[in-house]
């Protein structure tokens, strides 16, 4: 089978675009695509841990509290202590993180458009359907390996 028939490398394909595309724009409004990625998660989940963070944003919590750190420098994102568990950070948006994901947000939203552009509703959501399929494979298939004796 050519390269070129494999789901797998299609999807890596349209992730690249995607990635590039919105680096570029991003860029326009001083966010990286990983800054985005936080911020939104934030933004549907105000008070997230760190680590919480991380898992919804597919990266390491290494990595996302360089990602926190760069974000708190710049103001935009606060780090509280959880009043529990003194250890553990709750993040929220600042107004001024707030602005930029609101600027950055139609951005996005626009590329995502076209990329679909030839895609009517029905296709749009039925491929949504077939990506979360996909998705909870995938997860479904790691859980049973990291569950194995």
């Amino acid at each position: 089978m050519a390269i070129k028939e494999r789901i797998g490398y299609q999807v890596k394909r349209v992730s690249h675009g995607l990635r590039t595309h919105m680096d570029q724009t991003l860029r326009e409004t001083g966010l990286t695509t990983p800054q985005y990625a936080a911020l939104s998660a934030i933004e549907e989940a105000p008070g997230l841990s760190g680590n919480r963070l991380a898992q919804r944003c597919f990266v390491t919590a290494q990595t996302m509290n360089l990602l926190l750190v760069s974000l708190e420098k710049t103001g935009l994102i606060l780090r509280q202590p959880h009043p529990d568990y003194k250890r553990t950070f709750q993040i929220y948006l600042t107004p001024h993180g707030k602005q930029i994901l609101q600027e950055s947000h139609p951005r996005v939203l626009a590329i995502e458009e076209s990329m679909l552009a030839g895609l009517g509703r029905d296709k749009r959501l039925q491929l949504l359907d077939l990506l979360h399929c996909c998705a909870y494979a995938l997860e479904s298939h790691a859980n049973e390996r990291t569950s194995m004796p």
